[in-house]
């Protein structure tokens, strides 16, 4: 009795262990074609929907860094013409342009924004006139080393440039970069003998700190009552910085608007019935004639309004798409108006 009731137990077990095993098979070939499918209609739209976000986040983080980049380029310009002391027009700029520094090839550059500054020296000169202290041994801290504040003249110059051979900062690569505005900065040294005319007058390079020292092109002979005579030496110019990338490259649909309604219709201080016209107080870049980066002069009020356009749309692709209504925040514009407060002091 208990070994038939033990067989039929074994029995039992057995039929039990197989029905699980059919159950445990897996997918058939057709469940799992349906289930591909089914997880290719599922997964598609939403990969595009993933790859539309990433696109468009992109675009927005360009569009805003180029903003960005923009305004801090135009809150500089406003802040160094704060003290501008005399600011070229167009036709300044004509007369002096032959001693202005020149962009060298593969660059190709045309001045916008010319002006004269006072710069503030910090510490470097001395208090004792008898003994003078050189600018670099001068020490707070000693009262035989005592020194002042001074300040001296700065020549400053920004230029937009077309640079042929760009490098890593026109990306992505190609034929169609954007242009770039740069600074120039040429200033005179700390004055060491105020009754010599030449550049022995000031500090030599071993007595003074870095940058105080006089600019090369310098002209000590300039004077601010013959702007357009002794402007700079006429060669060896410090290099350039560059203030700001991606400025745009093309010509908009909407043209700028005319600078004499932009500055209130200044007259001709030598004849007060006249207007000016934008021939004397616009200056823009001669090489594009696209206004992405023009000023607005009225030299007799020592005012400036300078205007910045930048072109975003050349970080995402290779074009040189003009500026349009459809596309217009690709292309943001910044503007200033800055009258000049700088004065010559004694």
């Amino acid at each position: 009795m208990k070994n038939l009731l033990r067989l039929l137990l074994k029995t039992q077990h057995q039929q039990n262990r197989s029905k699980l095993a059919q159950k445990e098979k897996g997918m058939t070939l057709v469940e799992l074609l349906v289930g591909s499918i089914m997880a290719f209609l599922i997964i598609t739209p939403m990969l595009a929907f993933v790859v539309d976000m990433l696109n468009t986040d992109r675009r927005e983080q360009v569009k805003s860094n180029t903003e960005q980049d923009i305004q801090a380029a135009v809150d500089f310009i406003a802040q160094d013409l704060s003290q501008a002391i005399y600011i070229y027009d167009n036709a300044g700029i004509i007369a002096i342009k032959s001693n202005l520094p020149t962009p060298t090839s593969p660059e190709i550059g045309t001045p916008i924004l010319v002006f004269w500054k006072r710069q503030q020296v910090k510490n470097a000169v001395s208090v004792n006139t008898v003994t003078q202290t050189p600018p670099k041994q001068c020490d707070p801290a000693n009262p035989t080393k005592l020194c002042n504040d001074t300040y001296v003249r700065s020549l400053i110059a920004y230029y937009q440039i077309k640079d042929d051979s760009p490098g890593i900062w026109c990306q992505p690569q190609g034929s169609n970069c954007p242009t770039r505005i740069i600074r120039y900065e040429i200033h005179e040294g700390i004055v060491k003998d105020p009754s010599k005319t030449d550049a022995s007058r000031y500090y030599s390079g071993a007595e003074v700190n870095q940058g105080q020292e006089v600019s090369k092109g310098f002209n000590p002979n300039f004077e601010f009552s013959k702007p357009t005579q002794n402007v700079t030496q006429g060669s060896d110019f410090p290099p350039y910085e560059v203030l700001v990338n991606y400025i745009d490259h093309t010509k908009p649909s909407v043209a700028s608007p005319p600078c004499a309604t932009a500055l209130g219709n200044p007259t001709d201080p030598k004849d007060t019935t006249k207007f000016l016209d934008d021939t004397t107080l616009k200056v823009t870049d001669t090489f594009t004639n696209t206004d992405s980066f023009y000023a607005c002069v009225d030299t007799a009020r020592n005012l400036a309004r300078v205007t910045i356009r930048g072109n975003s749309l050349r970080r995402l692709q290779d074009s040189k798409v003009p500026s349009s209504a459809e596309n217009s925040a690709f292309f943001p514009t910044a503007t200033v108006q800055v009258q000049g407060r700088g004065a010559l002091g004694k």
